[in-house]
């Protein structure tokens, strides 16, 4: 090789800002279809609001009322924001899986899309869960509770928030069995490890049902850790079933 030739030289510092740079491209790409579905879901939503409101305030009647003069827009908007979301549920989660995929082996990869349609299952039922057996027992008691002394009037924003909150977290705790197994199959937790912190799991499950708990009763605190730990444990045995370990990568290309 004569002197006046150039030798390309590795660079670590370019290459890695190059690697960063796709990164922070790909992540923009991945977020403006997630606007974008959203907010296509959104309008297409606002179509039946009415009626998902009407499904929404079922439990309580129509004892619900509104205090300021944009109680009902903010409603309409919050209704419709959230329903868009749940429309746009498959494209958000298919986006997210798509940005992590590269970092995963081909197995990790094809269990992933796999178990899409799993995940979206299990957070539909946990909302039927929720909207259906749950908010009818938590708005009973909470509508008798000192009933004979207190005249209750319900507004319409609070309880809105009060349902999307509930119905939303339980739905996204249905799905702790399917991301157990998944984390089990690609090596991160095992089932003895997560059965030897079954007291610690149980002081967690306690925790968030008391926050996402309407009412302070144990009847419904019951209501709301039964299937939770009952999926907890389901993902315990999943992951004694799925669990594979992790193979070593290869650096050296």
């Amino acid at each position: 090789m004569s002197q006046g030739e150039m030798v390309p030289q590795y660079d670590p510092v370019e290459d890695s800002r190059m690697g960063l740079f796709e990164h922070l491209n790909e992540l923009r790409i991945r977020l403006i279809w997630i606007v974008g579905a959203l907010l296509i879901g959104t309008i297409v939503s606002f179509l039946f609001v009415e009626r998902l409101l009407a499904i929404i305030t079922e439990p309580v009647g129509e004892s619900l009322i509104a205090i300021g003069p944009t109680d009902t827009i903010g409603i309409f908007f919050r209704v419709g924001f959230v329903a868009g979301a749940v429309i746009a549920m498959p494209v958000i989660v298919y986006q997210m899986v798509a940005f992590i995929a590269p970092g995963l082996y081909p197995h990790e990869k094809r269990m992933l899309f796999l178990i899409l349609p799993g995940v979206m299952l299990l957070f539909v039922i946990g909302a039927w869960f929720a909207f259906k057996i749950m908010l009818p027992v938590a708005t009973g008691f909470l509508q008798n509770f000192l009933g004979s002394v207190i005249n209750q009037e319900w507004t319409i924003d609070r309880y809105v928030n009060f349902v999307t909150r509930i119905v939303f977290w339980i739905g996204v705790f249905f799905e702790t069995p399917l991301v157990i197994a998944f984390l089990a199959r690609i090596g991160l937790v095992t089932g003895p490890s997560l059965l030897s912190y079954w007291r610690q799991a149980m002081v967690a499950i306690s925790v968030i049902a008391a926050i996402i708990t309407p009412t302070v009763d144990p009847v419904n605190m019951a209501i709301v850790m039964l299937p939770l730990i009952v999926l907890y444990f389901l993902g315990v045995g999943l992951a004694y079933i799925l669990y594979r370990p992790r193979e070593p990568r290869d650096f050296s290309d």
